[in-house]
């Protein structure tokens, strides 16, 4: 007799973290791209600022793009395998990239969520000091930095799940 055949309910787990977390990461980058305020100065003058002014917010920029990218990666290769039942990479390769692909994304989305945090509260409050109102500004990059959160928090789960798949995985095959 042969062996049930393997759940597909962790692969589509993985499959709908994964699409949450490229729909976490497109809503994070609206939001940030369309970051811009304009702040009457005096009567004649008035200050212009963008996201991109921002040295922090160029970073959470870049780790939001690596993050859709790897993430749409992630998800064409969920559903090659949910539709075939084989992986796109064959042998222990798949499982290595997923490893430390996962914890390297993980990584960088969190230094670049906590980067956002940051930056937004201590420009912030000197804001608030020279009672400028960049209150609309700020709120937007927090928003931002609150939906890279939740996609850093697919990631991690997501890397979780192949921290245990790549033992089992060298175990059977050993």
């Amino acid at each position: 007799m042969a062996p049930p055949p393997p759940s597909t309910t962790p692969r589509v787990i993985t499959l709908v973290l994964k699409v949450f977390m490229f729909a976490l990461l497109l809503a994070s980058l609206i939001v940030l791209v369309t970051d811009t305020t304009t702040v009457p100065l005096d009567v004649i003058f008035e200050l212009k600022v963008h996201f991109d002014d921002v040295y922090a917010y160029r970073y959470v920029l870049a780790s939001i793009i690596i993050g859709l990218v790897y993430s749409l990666l992630q998800t064409a290769f969920s559903l090659y395998h949910l539709a075939t039942g084989n992986r796109l990479i064959s042998g222990d390769g798949g499982f290595v990239f997923d490893f430390y692909g996962d914890k390297v994304l993980s990584y960088v989305m969190a230094t670049s969520c906590a980067a956002g945090f940051g930056a937004t509260k201590d420009l912030k409050a000197l804001a608030d000091a020279r009672k400028l109102d960049f209150d609309d500004y700020f709120d937007k990059a927090y928003a931002s930095a609150i939906l890279l959160l939740l996609a850093f928090l697919c990631a991690a789960v997501l890397s979780v799940f192949s921290s245990y798949a790549l033992p089992k995985m060298i175990n059977e095959s050993g």
